[in-house]
């Protein structure tokens, strides 16, 4: 899907940005991102462009369809390539990771309680938030780990 004409097929001009924002969707092992992470990753790979632009470039991909767009636990927009197939989301609330599942019995169940009420689901999205049960997650400590340096000397949470 990262081709030019494959943008064109959808009414997108093939630019740069595009390009390189689409291919990060599609060769990250981080399926679920933000814009700032998108941001932080183009300049990681010395890509100047600006912010302003990722933004605008996500909520393109989003109304072609291309991205789907999540609001989580922290409220902030993250976005993950629509791969075509219905699936539910897991959010740990300790380090904030994202696990995607599929279960034909909630689906079912879902769908039943909607008929029984006089509902016919046309679209859902399921977010369960839980407590990571690891003790020793190594998601927690990578998250702690990358809090620490903005929190010095800020314990009384101003």
């Amino acid at each position: 899907m990262s081709k030019p004409q494959d943008l064109r097929n959808l009414g997108l001009k093939a630019t740069i940005p595009r390009l390189k924002i689409l291919e990060l969707f599609e060769r990250s092992d981080i399926r679920h991102l933000a814009a700032e992470d998108v941001h932080r990753l183009l300049i990681a790979e010395q890509l100047d462009i600006g912010l302003a632009t990722v933004y605008r470039v996500l909520t393109q991909f989003e109304q072609a369809g291309l991205l789907e767009r999540h609001h989580f636990e922290s409220g902030k927009a993250v976005f993950e390539k629509n791969a075509g197939r219905h699936h539910d989301h897991l959010v740990c609330v300790d380090c904030g990771r994202v696990e995607e599942f599929y279960d034909p019995e909630i689906e079912r169940r879902q769908a039943k309680i909607a008929k029984e009420r006089g509902f016919a689901i046309q679209e859902h999205a399921l977010y369960l938030y839980a407590g990571c049960l690891k003790p020793d997650c190594p998601h927690r400590a990578a998250r702690k780990a990358a809090e620490k340096p903005g929190d010095a000397g800020n314990s009384d949470g101003n």
